[in-house]
């Protein structure tokens, strides 16, 4: 019997977490496990990439290029594979061609072998770069296609695609169905096609978010696919993939037959079992199917993120509203598969048109930059209001986004002066530069111990109490209000039941604001402009005195990972300024009075 065993890339280390608990693996939790799956077999091991760079910097005070070198050090003979955004590296903008370039080339010292390379919106001219880089470092190129399915998508286009990609210099074609979109007769159809069509092999990387997962992997491999991605059991199916166990189980004895070995893999599940118990509080809510993912294509990992972002601005319950938009924004947008970093433009431009109640009242930063074509181009045309009201007058870019761009390396060392100088901390601050700055403050420092929460309130809800140990009959509770701690003393009463103690220290007004306001200059009548939506202030743009206009951007917020200008609601004199740039506001707090 002629055998052709199918190859497994395991995901636990990157988009099974990524997927189920927001990223938030640390490295600790990591390494304990890592020799035992080097043992395993797998054709490779993805651990790095996607938002794991950003979150290790952003919320685990970790160095991301350690974490690379340790569980290097640990798992010398399985490939290490990481996710490359293409011209967007691991960020959420297009960097310059020396930024791209020096990322791929670090992150093949640090130990990445396999470089699953893709653009957004399948404008492959803007992974032509790192796919250049990657082949001159003598590693491995995977090059993908952003699966989707629109109006303007059909199989004759992948086809296309594919040989692209393989013209390219790709060594591996992987289909990249981040939000479980296939069907089982899509599937059989399209690896079929692409089998005859291409000499590579074929990597099927899809989620279980819809449950149709198990019949797609089934008709990828009688159709012939080369290489699937799977998780341990423990992190896989609801938004994450098919589980690894089942894969190796159903070949068994087969053709097929993956030769990984079983009882290894449940020493592997049991740790992570154990492993999962620490990330509970950003477990994702969604946790079985939802075939409505075919209507609203919400990738796996965004869903668990935007679950957190609008419990952390405490309107989780918008959720299905959001989800709703999101397929109406996408079509203004012009239908571009919803993979980072167009998932999160258009899903954080959804989130904000269902916040504000009115579409498109404020648009993100990075929504102006999708439709002006700098991100690529968009598979559809634009909605034309929206097109108006983002572009006027202005021409839309039609070149490669990156040849617009001066080179960024001098221009980050001569930043950063004398501080920072390894290759790695630049880079690091090249791609996230604020974020990063914060990082380097209180890089090696433990994280601050998080109060116990009870388990009825959710850790990331902005407004929680926390009981404190007292005597003599009353408790103490610290109160969060609007990201501000207050401390609350509440008596016992007489029957048992809790009444206000006569002085309780430091309450706090039910809506007091996370910044609060200073009061307008005497005399000066100023009309106060207020946060349209919770987030942190990214930058002033004004000092006092300045004249504005009504329309001009005063500052930018960042909520969501994206920026948003907020402009000026009247013309004026900026009388005083109420914010700082990294403070937290809620919607509603007064940012600057204009007078």
């Amino acid at each position: 019997m002629e055998t052709n065993p199918l190859k497994v890339t395991e995901l636990v280390l990157r988009d099974a977490h990524q997927s189920l608990l927001a990223t938030r693996m640390k490295t600790e939790d990591m390494l304990p496990i890592a020799e035992k799956l080097d043992q395993v077999g797998f054709f490779s091991l993805e651990m790095w990439g996607g938002a794991t760079f950003d979150t290790c910097i952003r919320f685990l005070n970790e160095d991301p290029w350690e974490r690379a070198r340790l569980l290097k050090k640990k798992m010398p003979k399985t490939p290490f594979q990481m996710l490359l955004r293409g011209q967007n590296a691991v960020g959420y903008r297009h960097y310059a061609d020396d930024i791209v370039e020096r990322f791929v080339k670090q992150s093949v010292e640090v130990g990445i072998n396999i470089f699953r390379i893709f653009d957004a919106l399948n404008d492959f001219r803007n992974i032509e770069t790192a796919v250049n880089t990657v082949k001159k470092c003598g590693e491995t190129v995977e090059g993908c296609i952003s699966y989707t399915v629109s109006p303007v998508h059909n199989i004759d286009l992948y086809i296309k695609m594919g040989k692209d990609l393989e013209n390219m210099g790709s060594d591996i074609l992987c289909i990249k169905d981040m939000a479980g979109l296939l069907t089982p007769d899509v599937t059989s159809m399209l690896i079929t096609e692409l089998k005859k069509n291409i000499k590579l092999p074929i990597h099927l990387h899809t989620h279980a978010t819809t449950g149709l997962v198990g019949m797609n992997m089934q008709c990828a491999i009688d159709a012939g696919v080369d290489m699937v991605d799977t998780a341990i059991s423990t992190l896989s199916m609801g938004t994450s993939h098919y589980a690894t166990e089942c894969i190796v189980a159903a070949l068994k004895g087969t053709p097929r037959d993956t030769g990984l070995d079983l009882n290894l893999l449940e020493e592997i599940n049991d740790y992570f079992k154990e492993v999962k118990k620490n990330y509970s509080e950003f477990e994702s809510d969604f946790k079985g199917v939802d075939i409505n993912i075919l209507k609203s294509q919400i990738p796996g990992g965004m869903i668990s993120n935007m679950e957190n972002q609008l419990k952390e601005q405490n309107a989780l319950d918008k959720l299905e509203e959001v989800l709703s938009e999101v397929p109406r924004v996408r079509k203004d947008m012009g239908y571009p598969p919803l993979v980072t970093p167009t998932s999160q433009i258009v899903g954080s431009q959804a989130t904000l048109n269902v916040l504000t109640g009115e579409r498109y009242k404020i648009i993100t930063k990075e929504t102006r930059q999708c439709v002006m074509g700098n991100y690529g181009k968009l598979p559809a045309p634009i909605d034309e209001d929206l097109l108006t009201k983002v572009a006027g007058d202005k021409k839309v870019t039609d070149c490669r986004p990156a040849d617009l761009l001066e080179p960024e390396w001098e221009g980050v060392c001569k930043e950063l002066g004398d501080k920072y100088t390894s290759e790695e901390d630049r880079l690091t601050y090249a791609l996230f530069e604020k974020v990063a700055l914060k990082f380097f403050e209180t890089r090696g420092n433990p994280l601050p111990e998080k109060p116990a929460v009870s388990k009825s309130t959710p850790a990331s809800v902005p407004n929680e109490k926390v009981p404190a140990p007292s005597q003599g009959g009353s408790s103490i509770y610290q109160v969060r209000v609007n990201g501000k701690d207050f401390t609350v003393e509440v008596a016992m009463g007489g029957s048992g039941t809790m009444a206000p103690a006569p002085a309780a220290p430091a309450a706090a007004p039910a809506a007091a604001p996370a910044a609060a306001p200073a009061a307008a200059p005497a005399g000066g009548g100023g009309s106060p402009l207020t946060a349209p939506l919770p987030g942190s202030i990214f930058s002033m743009r004004c000092n006092v005195g300045d004249a504005v206009n009504e329309g001009d951007t005063v500052l930018v917020m960042e909520s969501m990972k994206m920026e948003s200008e907020v402009k000026a609601h009247q013309a004026g004199t900026i009388q005083s300024i109420l914010v700082k740039e990294g403070d937290n506001v809620q919607t509603g707090d007064q940012l600057v009075i204009i007078g």
